[in-house]
């Protein structure tokens, strides 16, 4: 375990001249804070912001970072955050102060859903980190120590934990360029998601480690004998085995045994200049035969992190596939700490173009996320982001466009312009018509073609890869539905008021409508239109309220009638709808998914039809309108019947139908249809609508289904 005299030390490595007493009083600071606490390990949690500082200078980090990965715990349980960050900003600076706050862990928001959770926190870090990259790094770091202690938290949580890993950290080190951290998290991730295949694999690869050592050192006396001969003599070159997880997946994608993986080894060689690389590359393609399509000059085209070097593949001795790296001291240097450690925190130092790529796509992607309202679209949209591979393609006039890889030509024309997708009809690739389906390939030229009548459609959502092209569209669609609202939420209002002989005009003049607006917390009449439009206003209660009181039925109550505020996620537990079967008129629950207690929803606002109840997984519902999702939870103390749809194939044999129905009946629930089929004359197909209580009830029934004998499969329909 580092200490702080460790950090110091590594520190004083590249950080010459500068003091770093501020870093000790951190160290102090923090060792107060933290005196009395323990990971769920045992250790102290002084251990755990020590090992991610030590990350933090290995990483080449600037003072302000290594003082905040020593702090970055102090918010998290304080009685008065607010109070210890201005103490943390009167000590140690407002820049050390803002990346702690930055970095602290989200723990004091609720959802419904642990993926609502997820986008959330997701979210909160992006937007934290596009202002200042320090605030990932440190995140990162954080990451890599606590996956190291996983063993001490549940099965369960140590699967949520390195899933999210796997998904969203290791990609996010790999665009920074951080390619150990990447490779040791995949590892990690690897040991808790597949535990079994993980022993059987390591344990493989150590015991053909003495083989695969003799093989390196053949390999390196060979290259190091050809470059002397050609003149290279300042040269290193390192024989390393690739790690388990690149193997593993290798092993899946391939369906082969391990001893059909030949490239478990990896070289890299390290020269002093360009020109001696592709000399070196030139020198291993005469050794050895390259491999088709498994050659990257990512010198003269760098990856977006700013990575450089020279791939080859090659059939090395013995026959055996081996994949060789070759790059300068400086692009391995940036390989190994990755390109963040390089950006200029201090005034008056220069900015690379590497940087300020970097920083661009950060704000780039942040910005195409805004958008995406919908936490599994969301999280989807950033997994699409971090782990697709990008494509280069060319505009009409030669300019080269980035684009990620699996893109369309739809994401393309957002890519150039929100107004150029918008209006886009078709597309020409290399000078051939197109469908906008088509996927872009490396050195497309593309030309967008574009109609000023023309708009998106909700079916342009399935044809975008990028969460930019999507969250661009989905603008366009909620502007669209925005206008209908309003346009039927006066129809409906008029229509009501004439009624009563009034409209809205007269409404308007009397200023009566003035206080109907406060009661329902709109600031225009546009906003009340659209919440009577959108189904956010009961048509009844929108109507009872403009009436004036003169003319109101005596005694009557007007209940308020506002459903739901609008909201993506879950915050308190009165932000929810409480469902309490289906006595509400304005609350319905949605009969292609039929949701029952105990299954998790969320409620969707329908046009002048309240809400729509669905299950989150539901196909209907993911494809909905974000900004018209609500929470909403069951009541607790429920005893309402509820509607679900089993599906029973079974062998077709006389008397089943009979014992279905007396399982179903013995198991107090109801059956309200039946649709059985037979397809071939041997199975039969049959569709029950039952009436049960609760999901619980629902999967003892299923279970006591699939019991029958003749039972193929009995599961929800």
């Amino acid at each position: 375990m580092p200490t702080i005299n460790d950090i110091v030390a590594r520190a004083e490595g590249y950080l010459s001249g500068e003091d770093l007493t501020p870093l000790r009083k951190a160290h102090e600071y923090a060792a107060k804070i933290h005196a009395n606490k323990k990971r769920l390990s045992g250790e102290p949690y002084l251990t755990h912001l020590l090992s991610v500082t030590y990350t933090l200078a290995a990483m080449r980090l600037d003072l302000h970072s290594l003082m905040a990965g020593l702090l970055h715990g102090a918010l998290k349980e304080a009685e008065s955050p607010a109070a210890v960050e201005q103490e943390i900003k009167k000590l140690f600076g407002k820049d050390v102060a803002a990346i702690v706050s930055g970095a602290t862990k989200i723990t004091n928001v609720h959802f419904n859903n642990r993926v609502a959770y997820q986008a959330e926190n997701v979210r909160k870090m992006f937007l934290a980190m596009s202002t200042d990259i320090r605030v990932l790094l440190i995140k990162l770091a954080d990451r890599f120590d606590d996956m190291k202690t996983l063993r001490a938290i549940s099965r369960e949580r140590q699967i949520e934990v390195a899933q999210e890993t796997l998904e969203l950290y290791a990609p996010l080190a790999s665009r920074l360029g951080i390619d150990w951290m990447k490779r040791e998290l995949e590892d990690l991730t690897f040991e808790y998601l597949h535990p079994a295949e993980y022993a059987d694999l390591a344990g493989k690869i150590e015991t053909s480690l003495e083989e695969r050592q003799q093989y390196v050192d053949e390999v390196k006396a060979i290259l190091y004998d050809k470059l002397h001969e050609f003149g290279i003599t300042e040269c290193h070159i390192m024989g390393r085995p690739k790690h388990l997880y690149s193997i593993y997946k290798k092993l899946i994608a391939q369906n082969i045994p391990l001893e059909k993986v030949y490239d478990k080894v990896a070289f890299r060689i390290i020269l002093k200049s360009v020109k001696e690389c592709y000399a070196a590359l030139g020198l291993v393609h005469s050794l050895w035969l390259p491999c088709e399509g498994r050659f990257k000059d990512f010198i003269s085209k760098p990856k977006d992190n700013g990575y450089r070097s020279v791939h080859t593949s090659v059939v090395g001795p013995h026959g055996e596939f081996m994949e060789i790296q070759i790059r300068t001291e400086e692009m391995d240097e940036i390989a190994k700490e990755g390109l963040a450690a390089h950006w200029a925190y201090k005034e008056g130092r220069a900015i690379s173009k590497s940087d300020v790529k970097l920083f661009k796509w950060l704000k780039q992607m942040v910005q195409s996320l805004h958008d995406l309202k919908e936490p599994q679209e969301f999280l989807e949209a950033v997994k699409t982001e971090l782990e697709s591979a990008q494509v280069y393609v060319l505009t009409p006039s030669g300019e080269v466009r980035e684009i990620v890889q699996g893109s369309t030509p739809l994401d393309f024309a957002y890519n150039v312009h929100t107004e150029v997708g918008n209006h886009c009809v078709g597309a020409k690739v290399n000078g051939r018509l197109v469908p906008l389906k088509y996927e872009l390939k490396n050195g497309d030229q593309v030309e967008i073609l574009t109609s000023t009548t023309q708009h998106p459609n909700r079916r342009w959502l399935s044809l975008v890869k990028t969460g930019r092209a999507k969250s661009r569209i989905r603008q366009w669609l909620n502007r669209e539905e925005q206008e209908k609202n309003l346009q039927r939420g006066q129809e409906i209002c008029e229509r009501e008021l004439r009624k009563h002989q009034l409209n809205l005009k007269k409404l308007i003049r009397s200023g009566h409508l003035r206080e109907i607006m406060k009661s329902f917390a709109c600031n225009t009449l546009e906003e009340l239109m659209r919440g009577v439009g959108a189904g956010r206003l009961t048509v009844d209660g929108i109507v009872k309220r403009l009436l004036p009181e003169e003319i109101r039925p005596p005694d009557e109550v007007v209940a308020t009638e506002l459903v739901a505020e609008k909201s993506g996620h879950r915050g308190s537990r009165g932000d929810a709808i409480i469902i309490d079967g289906i006595n509400d008129i304005m609350v319905r629950i949605s009969h292609c998914c039929m949701p029952v207690p105990g299954d998790e929803v969320m409620g969707f606002i329908t046009a002048g039809r309240g809400i729509s109840v669905h299950k989150i997984a539901c196909g209907n519902f993911r494809n909905t309108d974000p900004d018209r999702h609500v929470a909403v939870e069951w009541a607790k103390s429920s005893r309402i019947s509820h509607r679900a749809q089993i599906l029973v194939i079974a062998q077709d044999q006389k008397g089943f139908l009979a014992s279905l129905s007396s399982t179903i009946s013995s198991d107090d629930a109801n059956i309200l249809s039946v649709d059985a089929q037979t397809s071939d004359g041997m199975t039969a197909q049959i569709k029950v609508v039952v009436e049960i209580t609760d999901l619980p009830h629902l999967q003892r029934l299923l279970q006591h289904i699939r019991q029958l004998s003749g039972v193929i499969e009995a599961r929800r329909g």
